[in-house]
């Protein structure tokens, strides 16, 4: 965990907004990932395929998921919680993961939900799920760090020197 002095010169310590974002984001996506392998709550579990459109199996019968698929979910949440670690990293997670996950809504509108290049795989549902995390990523990323700098716990950009 971070310190750091506020503005009126205080000592900080703790997890910080950006950090607390990160780091639920991330224990979210541990939670779906595991459950991504959990028959019941992953329906069609038998068809549940390595990769590929042809895996039957869909997470709380509605998002398609793949072996792939949960461990990129898996990977996803392991970052994010190592990223909750400093404030910087925590800020980078939840603004390039949101750019992840928007650019990943876009693969999911251009290619064929039945194609080859559908290999993680992605349906209407997860196109959906995609643009709203990557919104929700990005807004968390820019909201935290606003509370921050009205907090007056980081500093504003140093414009004198561009």
């Amino acid at each position: 965990m971070e310190e750091a002095t506020r503005a009126d010169g205080a000592q900080r310590t703790g997890r910080r907004p950006p950090q607390v974002a990160a780091l639920v984001v991330g224990a979210v996506f541990l939670v779906v990932g595991v459950l991504g392998f959990i028959p019941g709550i992953t329906t069609g579990y038998d068809g549940l395929e390595f990769a590929g459109h042809h895996s039957g199996a869909r997470l709380f019968g509605v998002f398609a998921v793949s072996i792939l698929h949960n461990l990129v979910h898996l990977l996803f949440g392991v970052v994010g919680v190592f990223a909750a670690r400093k404030r910087a990293a925590s800020r980078i997670f939840l603004m390039i993961g949101g750019g992840s996950y928007l650019l990943l809504w876009i693969i999911g509108l251009a290619i064929p939900q039945s194609s080859p290049g559908n290999f993680l795989p992605f349906n209407v549902a997860d196109n959906w799920l995609h643009l709203g995390l990557g919104v929700g990523m990005i807004a968390l990323g820019v909201f935290t760090t606003a509370l921050e700098r009205k907090a007056g716990d980081y500093p504003e950009p140093d414009l004198q020197h561009q």
